[in-house]
């Protein structure tokens, strides 16, 4: 019994310290609507700091937790700079060039920290005065572990008194119930959405300080957190202080006894649980339908058209330029250009569904690396030759979407994209730890194109002729009565259901046409590369898409491969260089701010009139 007992009280205190920054993360969704990706790198600074100030002060009961709360001030205190700095000029945004702003800034802040904090793992001390151990029934748990327990209930009271008796906290409810409204009444939006972000910074800062003496400090806690911490927001309800204290005791106990009952179900366990809760209730244990998000006249997209003769003109010339590239590049310039080509038709499905389908997908590489895999398996098992694999690739992918859509559609806004996730990372999963079938950890090797397009030559034009044929087809889609209908579900519910139009049903349809053209991008690009591994269907190759679309512009048919281009050139230029990533994080938030409608929808629109012949 007493095992039983230290392992609940286990699963408890890993819910204290996730709590701590689900509070925070729940806390700016909630008033500002930003899904901050950055909030993992609070948590990690947060523990840094703790570290090197718990280090400087002489040792004691007193410096100890003075050094926690130095720590989640200190972190506030940067969350307030990066809100004044970055943030203040992207809230009139959509919420996608938001998150994509905090992705650079996650960037940013992770070679930062190598920089400042070295790239050697930090031991966290031991908290004096909690540095025993309590037996219960001949078991042992940490001192520590109690006192976390007993501090999540007290910061828990602490916020809800705060949002409930205090004027502060009244304002803070009324901007997330109407901020029209709030803003009517004269109140100081800026600061307000300022302060919370303070608050919510200062709490990520805690989790990671206060959970030193358990796990230490190191470079991977940002992205080992971020997960967990949306998961619990999501389950508990956006926006819900009481629902991210539920989710994380509910996913806290559910992680801590799974590893006793079914140990390989540790790395998938809490997006099991956010699937079958968004699934009972899709807006979380105690959150609320989300308002419909209203934009700026200037940000609201204008109709589709097919693209005017001069920039078919420009068209055609690329892609003559593409097809004229072997006779004056060489093998690695095909090899770049095909990985383009392949990564373009990939965004281009994410953005069929995203833009003129109105749902935000983070879990594409689920499509993507199932296509992927679909081909390898059907090579390595069944000695399918490459043609037939290449077929059946998108159609396996596209029954998945079939699956997979049919319990997302009834979900909307970022409920959807996280439930897209938690079934990506079953099916990463799956491909992760069936290693028996799927090679695991080690991948598929060996999985080359038929003879007659083993040449590196042959095999560019059959990914190019793929590849565009595939981007081509989706952009006529979209000017078919399916796009026209797509775009009416995406525009109203309402009016789309009044003229009798299956609202569900279409943006189902939507969903499985996605799945199966990134089955097709997945299916070439094992050929292409001669192997396939369980990264292919990771959240990082999801966001690789997402952050491609955002980057080329979600108003633009041409953003998916202005996108993809930048992505994966930045890629190979970047990603050889020290610290990489913030390089690649300053030019995002460049961009961000000098492109909020993405690199493509701002040319277009500056010369729109030059295409259309207006000017």
């Amino acid at each position: 019994m007493g095992p039983l007992i230290v392992q609940f009280l286990t699963g408890l205190s890993d819910a204290a310290s996730l709590f701590f920054v689900a509070a925070g993360l729940s806390l700016i969704f909630g008033v500002s609507r930003v899904v901050n990706m950055a909030h993992g790198s609070f948590y990690m600074v947060g523990a840094y700091v703790a570290y090197f100030v718990v280090s400087f002060l002489p040792k004691g009961v007193f410096t100890f937790w003075s050094s926690i709360v130095i720590a989640a001030l200190a972190v506030g205190v940067l969350g307030v700079i990066i809100e004044i700095l970055l943030m203040r000029r992207l809230y009139k945004a959509p919420e996608l060039f938001m998150l994509m702003a905090t992705f650079a800034v996650l960037l940013v802040i992770a070679d930062l920290s190598l920089w400042l904090f070295g790239a050697e793992d930090k031991i966290g001390p031991r908290a004096p005065g909690l540095d025993g151990s309590f037996n219960i029934m001949g078991a042992l748990i940490p001192q520590y572990d109690i006192a976390l327990i007993l501090i999540a209930p007290v910061i828990l009271l602490g916020l809800w008194f705060l949002l409930n008796k205090t004027r502060w906290g009244i304002l803070i409810r009324a901007a997330t119930e109407d901020r029209d409204m709030l803003a009517a009444l004269g109140v100081n939006q800026k600061w307000l959405f300022t302060s919370v972000f303070f608050l919510g910074s200062c709490l990520a800062g805690l989790g990671g300080a206060i959970q030193l003496p358990k796990g230490g400090a190191d470079l991977l806690m940002d992205l080992n957190v971020i997960a967990a911490a949306f998961v619990i927001v999501v389950v508990g309800g956006m926006g819900s202080i009481g629902g991210a204290f539920l989710a994380s005791v509910l996913i806290g106990e559910l992680s801590s006894f799974g590893v006793l009952v079914l140990p390989q179900s540790t790395l998938v366990m809490m997006f099991l649980v956010m699937a079958v809760v968004l699934i009972i209730r899709p807006y979380g244990l105690l959150g609320k339908p989300e308002a419909e998000e209203h934009l700026p006249p200037e940000l609201v997209e204008s109709p589709l058209r097919p693209a005017p003769f001069k920039l078919r003109l420009i068209g055609l010339g690329l892609l003559l330029v593409l097809l004229g590239l072997p006779f004056f590049a060489g093998s690695f310039q095909l090899v770049l250009f095909g990985e383009i080509a392949i990564f373009a038709l990939a965004c281009m499905s994410l953005f069929f569904m995203m833009g003129p389908g109105g749902m935000v997908s983070f879990g594409h590489a689920a499509f993507f690396g199932g296509g992927a895999y679909a081909a390898a398996l059907l090579v390595h098992y069944v000695h399918s030759p490459m043609e037939l694999a290449i077929l059946l690739a998108p159609l396996c992918m596209g029954l998945l979407a079939l699956i997979i859509g049919w319990f997302c559609v009834r979900l909307s806004g970022v409920y959807l994209a996280m439930l897209t996730l938690a079934f990506a990372q079953i099916c990463w999963s799956i491909v992760f730890q069936w290693s028996g079938f799927t090679g695991g950890d080690d991948g598929i090797l060996g999985i080359w194109p038929s003879r007659w397009a083993s040449n590196e030559v042959v095999f560019y034009y059959l990914t190019i002729v793929i590849s565009i044929g595939g981007i081509l087809l989706l952009r006529y889609l979209l000017f078919t009565p399916f796009g026209y209908t797509m775009r009416a579900c995406r525009d109203s519910h309402l009016r789309a259901e009044s003229i009798g139009i299956n609202v569900k049903r279409q943006q189902w349809f939507s969903f499985a046409v996605a799945g199966v053209f990134a089955g097709l991008a997945g299916g070439i690009y094992v050929f292409s590369k001669g192997s396939v591994f369980p990264t292919e269907m990771s959240i990082s190759r999801s966001f690789d898409f997402l952050l491609s679309v955002l980057l080329g512009g979600i108003h633009s048919l041409s953003g998916p491969v202005a996108g993809a281009t930048a992505f994966i050139w930045l890629e190979d230029k970047i990603s050889r260089v020290h610290f990489w990533r913030l390089i690649l994080g300053s030019i995002y938030i460049f961009l961000v701010m000098a492109f909020p409608q993405g690199i493509a929808g701002y040319f277009s629109k500056r010369f729109e009139g030059v295409f259309s012949g207006r000017k």
